[in-house]
């Protein structure tokens, strides 16, 4: 193609026209010069600070455990009649919330509480009657004691007067033996005086007589000391018999006394269940209004319709207390869970509240809200570790229209570092660095870090 030359340059060459048009584009220089600027820009943003954070996720609940929300359930089995409250009514503490009635046989009889209590009074009259019993018998007892002393006394006092018979008996026998020997000599002597003439035989046959009189009266009294003999005997046998046959009448009573005493501490131990069973009959009764048992909102209902039966222990509600100590219930991972300790600062944000949130720049976000860790378990659920936060009383307070169970976020603000540190960092998973200077760096955290974990009743 031929080229038309318009005129010549300083050097004297000609100057071609299409060279006037081969120049660089001026939108790709202003490409250049954004591209150029932007990578710049985050050159430099890489410099920038960033606030470490831990990221957590939870709801919201309460601090103290008779804040959360509860089931009311029912102390005994029966048949709801009647529901006095609808759900999302307030109610205060001892507001009835349902009637139920009896479904237990046992418990049926109207005049169950008067049968018990006539049952009651007969035991208690038993009782009565038989410790009166044992009252006779102790001292049926006692005078079978005090008898057997007299008894015995007087049986030592007949052993000793026969025995003193016995010893006069014996003086008579021994006497009577000397007369008998005296009424021989003499007899024998009368009849030596006879033979020779010198006594007549009336005198001799009166000695004889005498003689015989004395035999007589000598046998007379040997029978009399051996009937001593066997009535001291008699009377020694009667002391030994005394004993045995007190002994045994003692026995028996004693044997009826125990005896009786075991009805009545039988019968005490029925009277003290029958007064249970009264007690617990007149504590059952009470059981047939379910109440409230604080103040608070009955958000929902267990239970539908009239004539349904439920068993013991059974749900039949859910109240939520009023004005619950709320705190945000979070979870962290084991790894950031030693670069938390109890007290430290968190920023929450709740769901359907308007949040624009810079996790690296907590100052530039809007629509969280300062907290503090109040809690921190010492078990794991699921692999994560539970804290409770409460709101930070240096900071604003939390809205008012939250409510237990809604969705919460939660960031407990850390060390400050450069952006591009903080991404290195998350490429390489190493913790964060720990706030206040405790620790230099990430890899001096593993193994250093001890939380100062605290319970959850400490908290309270």
């Amino acid at each position: 193609m031929a080229t038309e030359l318009k005129e010549f340059d300083n050097t004297g060459h000609p100057q071609l026209e299409v060279m006037s048009e081969v120049q660089t584009p001026s939108l790709g220089r202003s490409l250049a010069y954004w591209i150029g600027g932007i990578f710049l820009v985050i050159l430099l943003s890489l410099f920038l600070p960033w606030t470490q954070n831990i990221r957590s996720e939870g709801e919201l609940t309460a601090l103290t455990p008779q804040d959360r929300p509860q089931t009311i359930e029912a102390t005994i089995a029966g048949r709801i009649e009647r529901w006095h409250v609808m759900e999302g009514a307030f109610v205060k503490k001892g507001d009835t919330i349902a009637s139920i009635s009896e479904i237990k046989e046992k418990y049926m009889d109207p005049n169950l509480l008067a049968r018990l209590g006539e049952q009651v009074e007969a035991k208690q009259g038993a009782v009565a009657a038989n410790e009166n019993k044992v009252d006779a018998l102790q001292e049926q007892i006692t005078a079978l004691r005090e008898g057997l002393i007299f008894s015995l006394q007087k049986a030592r006092n007949k052993i000793e007067q026969t025995r003193l018979k016995l010893q006069s008996d014996s003086m008579d026998v021994v006497a009577q033996r000397t007369e008998l020997a005296v009424a021989i000599s003499q007899f024998e002597r009368q009849e030596n005086l006879y033979k020779q003439g010198l006594k007549s035989l009336t005198e001799l046959e009166q000695r004889r007589l005498k003689l015989q009189e004395a035999q007589a009266k000598l046998v007379s009294l040997i029978n009399k000391y051996e009937a001593t003999q066997a009535e001291l005997q008699n009377a020694r046998t009667e002391l030994n018999s005394l004993q045995a046959e007190y002994g045994d009448k003692i026995a028996k009573a004693e044997a009826e006394l125990s005896s009786t005493r075991s009805y009545v501490y039988g019968t005490q131990a029925d009277v003290a269940k029958l007064q249970s069973e009264y007690s617990s009959t007149q504590v059952r009764s009470q059981y047939y209004q379910i109440v409230a048992p604080q103040d608070g909102y009955l958000v929902r209902t267990l239970k539908a319709g009239i004539g349904e039966t439920i068993k013991e222990g059974e749900a039949l509600a859910t109240i939520m207390p009023e004005n619950p100590n709320l705190a945000a219930e979070l979870y962290v991972d084991a790894l950031d869970l030693p670069l938390i300790n109890r007290g430290d600062k968190v920023r929450v944000e709740f769901e359907g509240w308007p949040t624009l949130v810079f996790s690296g720049w907590p100052d530039v976000s809007f629509g969280t809200f300062g907290g503090k860790v109040a809690v921190i378990d010492n078990t794991a659920t699921n692999g994560k570790y539970r804290m409770l936060v409460v709101p930070d009383p240096d900071t604003e307070p939390w809205p008012d229209a939250l409510r237990v169970g809604s969705g919460v976020y939660g960031w407990a603000m850390l060390n400050t570092v450069p952006i591009w540190y903080e991404i290195w960092r998350q490429l390489n998973n190493f913790p964060p660095d720990y706030t206040n200077g405790k620790y230099t760096s990430a890899t001096d955290t593993k193994g250093k870090a001890k939380n100062n974990i605290k319970t959850e009743e400490e908290a309270y």
